[in-house]
């Protein structure tokens, strides 16, 4: 049987950066082996669905690169791929657990379930579950009469339909990150797998449809590690061959622990995959570093396009640990990518950005500005930011001006404006001139160096100084060092 993955979003909320890892790495095993990626929408949860979510979905795969071979937009021979359409599939599963005794009514209240959990609360456990322990207690088709149970769905008494876990079972199963993992099915509680609004739950959808679309490979996240026995005794009483499990480390925040939306926002790090696209990261970068979030090659090599990471992608040298994000080591890939395109490329990506900002610019000039820029820039957005490309600087950089600006650098700049007069410029010519001057005035070539950059730029950092004199042009170099000349106070002789 050829491989078959499947991400399987729920459209309750935007795509995250976890979903899209999961997403990631369902993708590349799928294309390392030949197989097909499925997007598969589990919209089960009518009541907490957000009406944009699947089209955030959809979007944040493509601007990724992640293109699914089956979808609810790409017809294949196992839709719908909605399971709020599938929904006789799924009740045919139940009534066949039901009638096979693997599965069993229950109408139990919230309030119930409740005084449940209040009259078998110990210190030991403070929550008991709906379980083989606690069902012989509670109002269920094995405590009830078959003409009570009858009775009560003809009048629409509400109720869900539960897992009967057996007693004194080891549910064992191996998973292609972990190897052999094992439960106690006294550790496994009957769970919900019809709710009262006959829907189901993700478990037995889950199952369900793995079977029925012929998933080969189930690759998720660890949180879902606990259900897997659950679906493991599903995939047993429904007389079905299971897929194989993966389940992936967390990804953890910076200072540890799992990266919660919560831990997250306190942290100022974006955890949905639309704020990374807004922010102006690449898809490359963003790719390659989730690539990285519990994956390494075996090699020393970090920067990898899709199509290299499809070629030496294995689920075996996915490790169990959970992997600190960094939005530091981001940015680094996000530079990588970046500077990785020719100045055409990186233009266009800069070119909304200049529009925001106001800043008309022929693609000629912002072509050199990029590459006098390139290696210094982390976004495209970088190209816009530096102003001083674009319009003469407004202000100047308060610190820079204390460290370089001194008594003596306006008669310096004076001087170096005057011999920049000479008909030829560029940046040759400026850096003979400036180290003239210098040598002249018996002055280190750093004390015009520095004060000649906040003249022209307000800042103290930037671009080769000549270089960008050369871009600039004499024109504005002149106008830029004299007026600061005028405007910026000499301090007093130290």
């Amino acid at each position: 049987m050829s491989v078959r993955v499947r991400f399987a979003p729920s459209p309750t909320g935007y795509l995250h950066i976890g979903g899209l890892r999961t997403a990631l790495y369902n993708y590349l095993f799928a294309r390392r082996n030949g197989g097909s990626f499925v997007l598969r929408i589990e919209d089960t949860d009518q009541s907490r669905l957000v009406a944009d979510a699947e089209d955030d979905i959809v979007s944040a795969l493509q601007w990724s690169g992640l293109a699914y071979d089956e979808g609810p937009d790409i017809e294949g021979s196992f839709g719908p791929y909605r399971q709020s359409e599938r929904s006789d599939l799924y009740r045919e599963a139940a009534t066949r657990l039901l009638k096979a005794g693997h599965a069993y009514y229950a109408f139990d209240t919230p309030e119930e379930l409740e005084a449940m959990r209040d009259r078998l609360s110990t210190d030991g456990n403070p929550s008991p579950s709906y379980d083989m322990s606690t069902r012989s207690s509670m109002r269920n088709s094995l405590t009830l009469s078959a003409v009570e149970v009858d009775d009560m769905i003809s009048s629409g008494a509400p109720h869900v339909v539960r897992l009967k876990v057996p007693p004194s079972e080891t549910v064992t199963f191996t998973d292609a990150v972990r190897g052999n993992v094992t439960f106690d099915s006294s550790e496994i509680d009957d769970q919900v797998l019809i709710k009262s609004d006959g829907m189901p739950t993700y478990h037995l959808a889950n199952v369900v449809d793995d079977h029925a679309m012929e998933i080969t490979h189930v690759i998720r996240g660890e949180e879902w590690l606990p259900s897997t026995p659950k679906h493991v005794l599903l995939y047993q009483f429904l007389g079905w061959r299971a897929p194989e499990m993966a389940h992936l480390p967390l990804i953890l925040s910076p200072t540890g622990g799992k990266l919660s939306k919560r831990k997250a926002d306190k942290q100022g790090i974006m955890v949905l995959v639309r704020d990374y696209i807004d922010a102006g990261y690449e898809p490359e970068a963003l790719v390659n570093y989730l690539a990285f979030l519990g994956w390494n090659p075996g090699t020393e090599q970090e920067v990898f396009n899709l199509h290299e990471l499809e070629e030496v992608f294995s689920l075996n040298r996915v490790g169990q640990s959970g992997v600190q994000f960094s939005p530091d080591k981001l940015r680094w890939y996000n530079e990588q990518h970046l500077r990785s395109l020719d100045n055409g490329k990186i233009l266009m990506r800069a070119k909304p950005h200049l529009k925001a900002s106001g800043i008309q610019a022929s693609d000629d000039y912002l072509l050199r500005v990029i590459n006098l820029m390139r290696d210094r820039i982390t976004f495209a957005a970088d190209i816009a930011s530096n102003r001083y490309f674009f319009e003469d600087p407004q202000s100047f950089d308060a610190k820079g001006l204390q460290k370089r600006w001194k008594s003596e650098s306006p008669q310096l700049l004076r001087l170096y404006a005057e011999a920049l007069e000479e008909p030829a410029f560029d940046a040759e010519a400026a850096e003979g001139a400036l180290r003239s001057v210098a040598e002249q005035h018996g002055v280190g070539a750093g004390q015009i160096i520095h004060p000649v950059r906040l003249a022209l730029s307000g800042v103290t950092f930037g671009p080769g100084l000549f270089e960008l004199m050369e871009l600039l042009g004499k024109e504005t170099c002149l106008r830029r060092i004299r007026a600061a000349v005028e405007s910026i106070p000499a301090p007093s002789p130290q």
